[in-house]
Protein backbone atom coordinates (compact mmCIF):
# COMPACT_ATOMS: atom_id res chain seq x y z
CA UNK A 1 0.00 0.00 0.00
CA UNK A 2 0.83 3.19 -1.09
CA UNK A 3 -0.56 6.92 0.18
CA UNK A 4 1.35 10.33 -0.25
CA UNK A 5 0.26 14.18 0.65
CA UNK A 6 0.30 16.77 -2.36
CA UNK A 7 -0.29 20.58 -2.20
CA UNK A 8 -4.46 21.16 -1.20
CA UNK A 9 -6.48 20.86 -4.15
CA UNK A 10 -9.83 19.26 -2.62
CA UNK A 11 -12.04 21.73 -0.41
CA UNK A 12 -14.62 20.43 1.93
CA UNK A 13 -18.15 18.94 -0.07
CA UNK A 14 -19.81 21.96 1.67
CA UNK A 15 -17.87 24.33 0.24
CA UNK A 16 -14.05 25.58 1.46
CA UNK A 17 -10.57 26.82 0.25
CA UNK A 18 -8.53 23.72 -0.48
CA UNK A 19 -7.76 21.65 2.43
CA UNK A 20 -6.57 18.23 1.57
CA UNK A 21 -4.35 17.14 -1.22
CA UNK A 22 -6.02 13.93 -4.46
CA UNK A 23 -4.28 11.96 -1.37
CA UNK A 24 -3.98 9.02 -4.17
CA UNK A 25 -4.11 5.41 -2.30
CA UNK A 26 -2.11 2.37 -4.40
CA UNK A 27 -2.89 -1.47 -3.28
CA UNK A 28 -1.61 -4.08 -4.74
CA UNK A 29 -2.33 -7.55 -3.50
CA UNK A 30 0.29 -10.56 -5.17
CA UNK A 31 -1.27 -13.43 -6.33
CA UNK A 32 0.13 -16.95 -7.07
CA UNK A 33 -1.47 -16.89 -10.51
CA UNK A 34 1.04 -14.07 -11.04
CA UNK A 35 -1.80 -11.33 -11.45
CA UNK A 36 -1.70 -8.86 -8.89
CA UNK A 37 -4.60 -7.49 -7.79
CA UNK A 38 -4.11 -3.21 -8.01
CA UNK A 39 -6.34 -0.72 -6.83
CA UNK A 40 -5.28 2.77 -7.22
CA UNK A 41 -7.28 5.63 -6.92
CA UNK A 42 -7.66 9.48 -6.33
CA UNK A 43 -10.06 11.18 -3.55
CA UNK A 44 -10.60 13.82 -6.12
CA UNK A 45 -13.26 13.67 -9.06
CA UNK A 46 -10.05 14.19 -11.64
CA UNK A 47 -6.61 14.45 -10.71
CA UNK A 48 -4.42 17.37 -10.75
CA UNK A 49 -2.38 15.71 -13.66
CA UNK A 50 -5.59 15.78 -15.39
CA UNK A 51 -6.10 19.27 -14.88
CA UNK A 52 -2.56 20.24 -16.14
CA UNK A 53 -2.70 18.08 -18.99
CA UNK A 54 -6.34 19.97 -20.04
CA UNK A 55 -7.90 17.07 -19.91
CA UNK A 56 -10.42 18.20 -16.62
CA UNK A 57 -11.13 22.00 -15.36
CA UNK A 58 -9.64 23.00 -11.46
CA UNK A 59 -13.15 22.92 -10.78
CA UNK A 60 -13.60 19.58 -10.91
CA UNK A 61 -10.91 19.36 -8.43
CA UNK A 62 -13.48 18.23 -5.84
CA UNK A 63 -13.84 14.69 -3.57
CA UNK A 64 -15.37 12.66 -5.87
CA UNK A 65 -18.63 10.67 -5.10
CA UNK A 66 -21.62 13.60 -5.85
CA UNK A 67 -23.92 13.84 -3.12
CA UNK A 68 -21.64 10.89 -1.42
CA UNK A 69 -18.37 13.00 -1.58
CA UNK A 70 -18.25 13.74 2.22
CA UNK A 71 -16.93 9.96 1.75
CA UNK A 72 -14.00 10.31 0.15
CA UNK A 73 -13.12 13.72 1.52
CA UNK A 74 -12.96 12.14 4.90
CA UNK A 75 -10.66 9.38 3.21
CA UNK A 76 -8.28 11.99 2.36
CA UNK A 77 -8.50 13.81 5.01
CA UNK A 78 -7.52 10.95 7.04
CA UNK A 79 -4.64 9.89 4.71
CA UNK A 80 -3.14 13.55 4.27
CA UNK A 81 -2.96 13.84 8.20
CA UNK A 82 -2.03 10.00 8.76
CA UNK A 83 1.18 10.63 6.50
CA UNK A 84 1.82 13.77 7.46
CA UNK A 85 2.13 12.75 11.32
CA UNK A 86 4.17 9.93 9.89
CA UNK A 87 6.48 12.25 7.62
CA UNK A 88 7.56 14.50 10.83
CA UNK A 89 8.14 18.26 9.90
CA UNK A 90 7.91 17.68 6.51
CA UNK A 91 5.22 19.48 4.42
CA UNK A 92 5.04 16.38 2.08
CA UNK A 93 5.35 13.05 2.57
CA UNK A 94 4.92 9.17 1.19
CA UNK A 95 4.27 5.90 3.28
CA UNK A 96 4.49 2.77 1.91
CA UNK A 97 3.54 -0.73 3.68
CA UNK A 98 4.48 -3.71 2.34
CA UNK A 99 3.70 -7.04 4.45
CA UNK A 100 4.51 -10.01 3.23
CA UNK A 101 0.86 -11.79 2.80
CA UNK A 102 0.07 -15.09 4.86
CA UNK A 103 -2.54 -16.11 2.44
CA UNK A 104 -3.78 -15.56 -1.42
CA UNK A 105 -7.41 -14.84 -1.38
CA UNK A 106 -6.96 -13.17 -5.12
CA UNK A 107 -8.02 -16.33 -7.19
CA UNK A 108 -11.04 -16.71 -4.94
CA UNK A 109 -11.97 -13.53 -5.18
CA UNK A 110 -11.36 -13.32 -8.62
CA UNK A 111 -13.84 -16.18 -9.43
CA UNK A 112 -16.64 -14.79 -7.04
CA UNK A 113 -16.24 -11.80 -9.15
CA UNK A 114 -16.34 -13.56 -12.53
CA UNK A 115 -17.36 -11.31 -15.58
CA UNK A 116 -17.31 -8.25 -13.35
CA UNK A 117 -13.98 -5.30 -13.94
CA UNK A 118 -11.59 -5.44 -11.18
CA UNK A 119 -9.36 -2.67 -9.79
CA UNK A 120 -6.25 -2.91 -12.52
CA UNK A 121 -8.38 -4.70 -15.31
CA UNK A 122 -7.96 -2.47 -18.63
Amino acid sequence: MLTATSPPRLGHPDGSEPLVGTTPIAIGIPSSDGRPLVSDVSMGKVTYGEVIAGLADPGDLVPFGGDQAHKAFALAAGLQLLVQALAGSEQYGAVLVVAKPGADPVPDFRRRAAGLRLPGAS
